[in-house]
């Protein structure tokens, strides 16, 4: 995530953003799927953690977490363990080669650039393990256009981000949508699509 103001407003609203994703996520059912595929003690990239909060489950259930956010103010939030290393680094910064058994993306490549959005994922596709677990959920549409409090999206069509991961390398296994509510107080329906590498 590269665009100034969004990363500002996740600056300047990191704490608000916190009180409102501090939910419980041990009993998440997409959290719970993923850890559950993961083997024990293996290494996860927790991609655009923000403050942490299902970093700190996935530490809790045993995993090697590295938390990244290209915020500052997002990182100083994420919870401490030895099990969990988190660092600023952009989507773009990601790199290696068969680093992670699991990777993350819950609603963070969402503010990446759409023609970014191949290049990242292939570099994700890099760092994962061989068969190893990618979740990546994403809001539902088909332009890039700002929210109300000013933060850039990138929306997908279905059709759009499994072509995105096919092309990457990626297989898809398991797909879920639904809808929630986000920091600027708005609806909005999303994707989420499970794979492996």
């Amino acid at each position: 995530m590269s665009d100034a103001e969004t990363l500002k407003i996740y600056a300047d609203q990191s704490r608000k953003y916190a009180s409102l994703t501090n939910a419980d996520l041990s009993s998440d059912p997409l959290l719970t799927s993923f850890i559950a595929a993961l083997p024990s003690g293996g290494r996860v990239l927790d991609l655009g953690c923000g403050p942490g909060t299902a970093a700190g489950v996935m530490a809790k259930a045993g995993l090697k977490v590295h938390a990244t956010d290209a915020v500052p103010e997002m990182i100083a939030l994420v919870p401490q363990s030895p099990d969990i290393h988190a660092e600023v680094k952009t989507f773009e910064q990601i790199s290696g080669t068969n680093i992670y058994d699991g990777i993350w993306a819950n609603f963070s490549l969402l503010h990446a650039a759409r023609s970014t959005l191949p290049t990242i994922l292939n570099a994700l596709h890099i760092a994962l393990e061989p068969n190893g677990t990618f979740h990546m959920a994403m809001k539902l549409g088909d332009t890039t256009a700002r929210d109300r409090i000013g933060r850039q999206y990138t929306y997908v069509t279905e059709e759009e981000l499994r072509g995105l991961l096919t092309t990457a390398g990626f297989t898809v296994t398991k797909k879920h949508t639904g809808s929630g509510k986000g920091l600027d107080g708005t609806y909005a329906d999303w994707i989420a699509l499970a794979a492996y590498g």
